[in-house]
């Protein structure tokens, strides 16, 4: 096997894996993630400061390093004839050029706008809603509120076992078992109004 066949390897297992991703993202296929346990963690991104960062070492570098570097170190050695470190020096060049490229668009492009999920934005307890079923007494009525973005629906019981009527905003003081235990706002801002002395 000469130097010429293993860039030709290279340039076809990267090209393999960057149409199978390709493919894989436009059909909606899901593949299994690979890890690798020293150090090296490829196909999810990490939490960072200000947002999701994505690992250098993932499949898409991967594959554009191994197409890049096998498909120059190919046509250098065996259409041009350079010399084999030439040739292996300006294939790695080449090679690591098209994965930063790979991982630039990754990390500024497409990860630019993703954030760490925070559980604290998806606590109950505070929530502000309104319901679209009235709470008989002692009773279950439906929560309608907003969180993430995104408009959701709970079942709501009163927290004194009170009837509160439907359209009443209230707010959550404990959520147990798929069940939002709620006040009326109304109470809440009475008792936040300053009172006179």
């Amino acid at each position: 096997m000469i130097w010429s066949d293993i860039y030709l390897i290279c340039f076809l297992i990267g090209f393999g894996l960057s149409l199978l991703s390709l493919l894989a993202g436009t059909t909606h296929l899901h593949l299994p993630h690979l890890h690798l346990h020293h150090g090296i963690h490829l196909g999810h991104g990490q939490a960072g400061a200000h947002g999701t960062t994505v690992s250098f070492f993932n499949l898409g570098t991967l594959a554009a390093f191994l197409t890049w570097f096998g498909g120059t170190g190919y046509l250098l050695s065996h259409h041009y004839g350079v010399w084999f470190a030439v040739a292996l020096g300006i294939a790695t060049l080449s090679g690591l050029g098209g994965a930063a490229v790979v991982f630039w668009f990754l990390a500024k492009v497409l990860m630019a706008r993703e954030q760490a999920l925070d559980p604290a934005d998806y606590d109950m307890i505070g929530v502000l809603g309104k319901l679209s079923i009235a709470i008989r007494p002692g009773g279950t009525g439906e929560l309608i509120y907003t969180q993430g973005g995104t408009r959701r629906v709970t079942g709501a019981r009163a927290e004194t076992g009170a009837a509160i009527a439907r359209g009443a905003e209230v707010v959550v003081t404990r959520y147990e078992k798929g069940i939002a235990y709620v006040r009326p706002w109304d109470e809440f801002s009475g008792e936040l109004e300053p009172r006179n002395q």
